[in-house]
């Protein structure tokens, strides 16, 4: 199938956005091109629910523009920017959700599904990898928290 010049231009755009996220920074832009396909993009306004806490994840969400709140209740765990990612523990184990995610502004996000990501990292093992170190550093950074609450 022969793609058109604007389909190309979005697939690369696609790829430049995922190697300016620190999950996916030491991914090779060629595997990146790759997974770029199976980016879904999603506008959103203001104060809308992305995901409740609780309910099952099956993907997980890239922020393209505008900010997402995380939050239990009222206590706001996080407010994520641009070319932040969340729900992202979704696309390795498909568990509940932890919190909720609701948007802070208008927003673009790109959804990646769980499905056709498993089937991407069977044969791109290097993407698992990404995710593997990203939430490596996260649950440092918590460990370090909990060691200063204490």
């Amino acid at each position: 199938m022969i793609q058109s010049s604007t389909d190309r231009l979005l697939l690369v755009e696609k790829v430049f956005i995922l190697k300016s996220l620190s999950i996916f920074k030491d991914t090779p832009e060629h595997i990146l091109a790759d997974l770029a396909p199976l980016m879904q993009e999603e506008e959103l306004d203001e104060n809308t629910l992305i995901f409740k806490e609780g309910e099952m994840g099956d993907c997980m969400y890239i922020i393209h523009q505008g900010k997402v709140k995380i939050h239990k209740r009222d206590t706001v765990l996080a407010i994520l920017k641009e070319k932040e990612v969340f729900g992202e523990l979704a696309l390795l184990d498909a568990e509940t959700r932890s919190a909720n995610a609701t948007t802070d502004s208008s927003c673009i996000l790109f959804r990646i599904n769980q499905e056709p990501f498993y089937e991407l990292i069977e044969s791109r093992p290097e993407v698992a990898r990404g995710f593997i170190k990203i939430l490596c550093e996260r649950l440092r950074a918590q460990n370090e928290k909990s060691v200063q609450l204490k």
